[in-house]
């Protein structure tokens, strides 16, 4: 009985612990009630005050002037950057009207693939020198963070599409793209001073460790659906193997084509002293099969200079022939191949030009033709004047250190305008394969420097015309073997053989028709004098 208060009393402190647990657990459903209710008022006037500022801007793009709308903006800017402490600086991609392609956008570009390699979350990845290594960047839309001297900035990559508010089957407009470089305001000498000196320097830097050479081609045309940059050249490596080395030509003329080469590689501060755009121009004229566009990829290759594939066809009209020019950079060869063939350039212009007048008026209104004469103007515009001044005209000397090819099979059709000297410096024919430069074919296809047959060879190239890639085909090799080598030597001469016998023929053949003229011409003589004396004795009035 005495045990029985202190059980009453640990009875009631049980059931007080059970009802402030009960209590305390109403006390928290009615405080999450109450937090969901805040949450639920909270989202309602946001949602509310949403709508009112919507609205209040619509009225305000309504009903306000124009005139005054700008004074707020542009006032209302100024009062946010009193309170923002950071300073955004961009790089475009293009200036002077999307002309020219930055030189600082290029470097920077460089020297963030080094940082967002290590930061970015997005990267893209390309592949250089060779395959053998990735060069990555950030990708758009994405921001990393730099320290440079304890100095913290931020760079971001960006782009913008303009709207087209039509539809078109071609291309919309080229997109922008920009970097933007955000640090404080208290660092802004820091950086416009020291650091952008040093992104610049080892961007360049950069460049030049990766740099591989380029082919570049304005092929894709009006309505190519490739990637769309800004630029009008597309790009693959150039991975030609041709050199000086190879080149099936005289080495006399090798070698002087080098030391003008040389020559103008090193010559900036000569061509800025006599007042020249620092540029060469070469006309590589020949028939098909004798090196030409070798000899282009040996040059680019000698020099370690980017090509430039221009084809004229592509061009609509001098402007975009321009803006080409613009786009190309230092240390580049401008290859115009087959240029009697690309465009109305030849000397027989006006003739043409003319013919095509008096085609177009006897065809009146045929509508089928018509269209084929808007088509045909639409597909290039290009002169002969606007040609001449994207060789040597102003717009020449936009840049510099740049050659300039043209490659034809026929240099007598061009307009002599066009390879005067001054514009094409230099003229190479590229002619027959002869004996030194049978020589050089013989080391690179079948390892020998002689052979008891090179006599027999040397003897039938002199007197037969036969192109270096007919003979290079016939000393490809068909197998390892050793006594290939020969087999290959004698196939070439039975080649030559042949090809001196086709010669005759087609020289006997073209003999045969002058020989019956001269026959034919005395007759012709002795009937027209017959006639004549008819006609004087007819007018004389006597008749026999």
């Amino acid at each position: 009985m005495r045990s029985s208060p202190l059980y009453l009393q640990k009875l009631g402190k049980c059931i007080d612990h059970k009802i402030s647990v009960i209590s305390r657990g109403r006390k928290g459903r009615e405080r999450q009630r109450s937090k969901m209710m805040m949450k639920g008022e909270f989202w309602s006037n946001l949602g509310s005050t949403m709508a009112a500022i919507m609205f209040a801007y619509a009225m305000f793009r309504q009903y306000l002037p124009p005139q005054l709308q700008d004074y707020m903006f542009r006032y209302g800017k100024k009062l946010s950057n009193l309170f923002y402490p950071y300073i955004h600086v961009t790089f475009d991609e293009y200036t002077g009207e999307r002309m020219k392609k930055s030189e600082a956008f290029s470097a920077i570009q460089n020297y963030l693939s080094d940082k967002s390699s290590a930061n970015a979350k997005r990267l893209k990845a390309d592949v250089v020198k060779d395959s053998q290594s990735l060069v990555l960047s950030m990708d758009y839309n994405e921001e990393i963070t730099d320290e440079f001297d304890g100095v913290k900035l931020w760079w971001s990559a960006n782009r913008s599409t303009p709207k087209t508010q039509q539809f078109s089957f071609y291309p919309a407009a080229d997109e922008k793209r920009y970097y933007v470089l955000k640090f404080h305001k208290r660092d802004r000498e820091f950086v416009t001073g020291t650091y952008l000196k040093h992104v610049m320097k080892q961007g360049k830097a950069i460049a030049a460790d990766n740099r591989q050479r380029k082919l570049y081609s304005n092929g894709g045309g009006q309505g190519s659906y490739g990637p769309r940059n800004g630029t009008t050249w597309t790009h693959v490596a150039f991975e030609h193997p041709a050199t000086f080395d190879t080149l099936a030509m005289d080495e006399k003329k090798k070698n002087v084509i080098k030391k003008d080469l040389l020559k103008f590689s090193k010559g900036k501060d000569y061509y800025a002293k006599i007042g020249k755009a620092w540029k060469r121009g070469y006309l590589l004229y020949g028939p098909p099969g004798t090196g030409k566009s070798t000899m282009v990829a040996a040059m680019a290759n000698f020099l370690n200079y980017d090509v430039y594939d221009l084809e004229l066809t592509t061009v609509k009209n001098n402007v975009e022939l321009r803006r080409l020019l613009i786009e190309t950079s230092n240390k580049s060869i401008i290859v115009i191949e087959d240029i009697d063939c690309s465009l109305d350039l030849t000397g027989q212009r006006e003739g043409k030009k003319k013919k095509k007048k008096d085609d177009k008026s006897e065809e009146g209104s045929d509508p089928i033709s018509s269209m084929s004469q808007n088509e045909e103007k639409k597909e290039s515009e290009v002169t002969l004047s606007g040609l001449l001044n994207f060789i040597d005209g102003i717009w020449s000397a936009c840049g510099g250190e740049r050659i300039i090819v043209f490659t034809t099979n026929h240099v007598e059709k061009l307009d002599p305008a066009l390879i005067r000297r001054g514009r094409m410096d230099k003229h190479i024919e590229m002619s027959y394969c002869r004996f030194e430069a049978f020589k050089v074919l013989a080391k690179n296809y079948l390892d020998i420097d002689s052979h008891p047959l090179f006599g027999e060879i040397e003897r039938l190239l002199e007197e037969t015309d036969m192109t270096p890639a007919d003979v290079a085909e016939n000393l490809m090799l068909k197998s390892d073997d050793d006594e290939e080598d020969e087999a290959c030597l004698k196939c070439l001469i039975e080649a030559l053989e042949a090809g001196k016998e086709e010669a005759r023929k087609k020289a006997e053949e073209e003999e045969k028709p002058k020989e019956e003229s001269e026959q034919e011409q005395p007759v012709e003589e002795v009937v027209t004098e017959d006639v004549k004396s008819a006609k004087e004795v007819k007018e004389n009035g006597v008749i026999h």
